[in-house]
């Protein structure tokens, strides 16, 4: 007995299934386009700071940390070796954290230091960037090859390096890879001032495909 057609589902076309299936693209890329906006005016609305600035005079506490009006402040977008650090140049190590010190001494010594803070670290310093004399502190430390590039100052890091300045001159760790190598904790790369941070952001960063520790 042969058998009708009648109980059969009609095929689909080709054409008719390419309709659908651009149709459903279209509808998942407004949908996560919508959805990322949505974040995004999230994590702007939660991670708003105020402005903090201070002045006045200031304690240097090492190459890229101060303490002025009893609040430490940790210079944003830079990190400099940590004081207990050792570089390597001429084929002998040298200190260079008590280097980046000194530097930063100098740099703010006998001058009326001013900062503008958006935000803290982990430690609850406050992210500022300090200028005193009219120098920024926090680029003229990496260009003067006194710290790295952290999240800003790029320019001025490339142009320590091209030149040889300060640790650039020699080897070294970065301060990042050398605290994790003695336990003395993480911290990652500074976000822009007044920009996002925190878990709303962090969600933002893995869902375009990670973040830039």
């Amino acid at each position: 007995m042969s058998r009708g057609w009648a109980g059969r589902a009609p095929r689909r076309s080709g054409a008719g299934r390419r309709r659908r299936g651009a149709r459903a693209l279209v509808f998942d890329t407004l949908l996560a386009a919508a959805i990322l906006l949505l974040l995004a005016l999230v994590a702007g609305r939660l991670q708003q700071v105020p402005t903090v600035a201070i002045s006045g005079a200031v304690r240097v506490v090492d190459g890229d940390s101060l303490e002025a009006a009893g609040e430490r402040i940790r210079l944003y977008g830079i990190d400099a070796p940590e004081l207990s650090q050792t570089c390597r140049k001429a084929g002998a190590d040298y200190a260079c954290g008590q280097e980046a010190r000194e530097a930063l001494k100098r740099l703010a010594g006998g001058r009326a230091v001013e900062c503008e803070g958006h935000g803290r670290d982990r430690y609850g310093r406050l992210l500022a960037v300090c200028r005193a004399g009219g120098i920024d502190l926090n680029g003229r430390q990496v260009l003067d090859g006194r710290a790295v590039a952290y999240g800003g100052y790029a320019d001025e890091e490339a142009q320590a390096r091209a030149a040889g300045r300060g640790i650039w001159a020699g080897t070294f760790e970065t301060p990042g890879a050398w605290r994790a190598a003695h336990g003395a904790g993480t911290e990652a790369p500074h976000k822009t001032p007044g920009g996002t941070s925190g878990w709303p952001a962090d969600l933002l960063d893995w869902i375009l495909g990670g973040t830039r520790r």
